[in-house]
């Protein structure tokens, strides 16, 4: 299936991200490659780390501004990666800029990837550091009545998971989701995540991360709801949504389905599609598209943060 147009602006410089193919014989040089220059972080920010329930490969970060004082709002975040490739320091450049802009803290997670950890191993993992953040908001300064959770690509979909997981173990009250490009549906059934030539995240990838999360369940008819979102039957009682994608990404039209499936069921959501905008358009961070993608996103979360004062 062809290909959709990309912005204009990404157009001229797409070559400047090249992103291989992601297979089991590339897996290790993709992890072993910095695939984007981290900047210098933040002296406005204080970052400390943390185990989780004595388990050295479970570990949070915490980000809070220097200067605060009192309990405050608290977003929990889960990098990208496809589900195989990332680690919590993704998070850093964003919590510099939202920790202090916004007042809060930030927490990210570094959970456990597959294929060496299928399905329900990093979600498990998720859930725990939510749990541990809730558990520890007094002596890290959280006011645990406002939690809210966000996530990016493969994190988007962990982040969808972990709302439903959430709401049925009911032991942490969540307050939003930010679903950034989430990676919901592993059927790859959509028009768009039959496209070819897509940048950044291409069908071949996508079905390589999905059967290393998924393992002996992958092709299978009755992979639950908390590994593939898409596959929820009952989206009731989820806290409010923000869902964004571009629409050169695969991930297009399962999460527009989500989104429309998450109004159906009665919750209040917000969706963002952005013309010729690929998966992970913030790697093009100098162009207009870019731009717009962030500051829709973060004027939502600005929102969401004055809701919950």
């Amino acid at each position: 299936m062809a290909s959709v147009p990309l912005h204009p602006s990404i157009e001229r410089i797409k070559d400047r991200v090249p992103f291989p193919t992601l297979d089991a014989a590339t897996l290790v040089a993709v992890r072993d490659t910095k695939l984007v220059e981290a900047l210098p972080l933040s002296d406005r920010v204080e970052r400390t780390d943390h185990v989780v329930r004595g388990d050295p490969r479970l570990v949070v970060r915490v980000h809070r501004p220097v200067d605060a004082e009192g309990k405050l709002a608290c977003v929990f975040s889960i990098h990208g990666g496809g589900y195989v490739l990332g680690s919590y320091e993704m998070d850093d450049a964003k919590f510099d800029r939202w920790c202090p802009t916004y007042g809060i803290v930030g927490v990210s997670v570094e959970y456990r990837l597959a294929p060496e950890h299928p399905y329900p191993a990093p979600l498990e993992d998720c859930y725990a550091a939510l749990e541990w953040t809730s558990a520890h908001a007094g002596e890290l300064g959280i006011d645990r009545a406002r939690i809210g959770i966000t996530g990016v690509s493969a994190g988007g979909g962990l982040c969808a998971a972990l709302a439903l997981l959430a709401r049925d173990r009911a032991r942490v009250p969540v307050q939003f989701q930010l679903l950034d490009c989430p990676m919901l549906d592993d059927r790859q059934v959509t028009p768009s995540s039959r496209l070819d030539d897509l940048l950044v995240w291409n069908r071949a990838s996508n079905a390589f991360g999905w059967r290393s999360y998924l393992g002996s369940l992958y092709g299978q008819d009755d992979v639950p709801a908390l590994a593939a979102p898409a596959r929820a039957t009952d989206l009731s009682g989820l806290p409010q949504a923000y869902v964004c994608v571009g629409g050169a990404d695969g991930f297009r039209d399962e999460d527009i389905l989500y989104a429309q499936r998450l109004y159906a069921a009665g919750v209040e959501a917000e969706l963002h599609v952005y013309p010729g905008a690929p998966h992970g358009v913030g790697l093009f961070a100098e162009t207009e598209i870019a731009w717009r993608y962030t500051a829709d996103q973060e004027d939502w979360l600005r929102r969401q943060l004055e809701r919950l004062r």
